[in-house]
């Protein structure tokens, strides 16, 4: 049988830590912006105390995005040096028990009870630290993580979703603000709704239809409440 070259494949859930934060980012970008600066325009304030109140809720919301997620990252990355501390120390004091307990683990996904211990000295010789976080600990290198490529990249897709309802409210006259800016943050969360979803390999009408009913709602919410307030002052 002639030899053939194995196939290429992309997975994609190496992307989780980065995608996860920059898709957080972006949809409170818009969102959180459309939705304010639509309560402050429902509330009858001028073109220049709306597109403030817009930059300063895109600023204010950047950087916290970027604190929280390196907060939240950080905490998860504490863990996971904890862990790979104290396995080490586990291999240092009892490195037959712990070559035993990885060639269980081989065992247990269905390897011959000589292979599966072939196989732990052989990553154990290799890098057997590296071997346990992978397999005992669920912690391969490119899984861990980093917190700061989430803090850049929620606090940077933060602010470019934020441009969008902002420049919207911004440009055009206030007889049609209000429908441009709502147009253009359906339009962005639907986009963003399913580059998502295509980024992470999963159905792309599912995500869309869920990002933008709930962002529809969260604007509607926060109108009715800017009206009211503008309305009671």
């Amino acid at each position: 049988m002639p030899w053939k070259r194995p196939h290429a494949e992309e997975h994609l859930s190496f992307r989780a830590n980065w995608l996860r934060a920059a898709v957080l980012g972006a949809n409170d970008g818009i969102l959180s912006t459309a939705s304010l600066v639509l309560g402050v325009a429902a509330s009858g304030a001028s073109r220049s105390a709306i597109v403030t109140a817009g930059i300063a809720g895109l600023v204010a919301g950047a950087g916290s995005m970027a604190a929280g997620e390196y907060v939240s990252v950080s905490s998860q990355r504490d863990t996971e040096e904890a862990d790979l501390r104290l396995e080490a120390s586990e291999l240092a004091d009892d490195p037959e028990g712990e070559l035993t307990e990885l060639a269980t683990i081989y065992e247990g996904r269905g390897l011959p009870p000589e292979l599966a211990a072939e196989v732990a000295r052989a990553l154990t010789a290799h890098d057997a630290l590296a071997a346990h976080a992978r397999d005992e600990l669920g912690l391969p290198e490119d899984r861990r993580a980093r917190p700061l490529q989430a803090a850049g990249a929620s606090a940077l897709s933060f602010a470019a979703g934020a441009v969008l309802p902002l420049l919207a409210i911004g440009l055009f006259g206030s007889s049609v603000r209000i429908v441009a800016c709502v147009v253009v943050t359906v339009l962005a969360l639907a986009g963003l709704g399913g580059l998502g979803a295509r980024l992470g390999g999963a159905p792309e009408v599912p995500a869309t239809v869920r990002v933008v009913f709930w962002g529809v709602v969260a604007m509607g919410a926060t109108s009715a409440i800017g009206a009211l307030v503008g309305s009671a002052i």
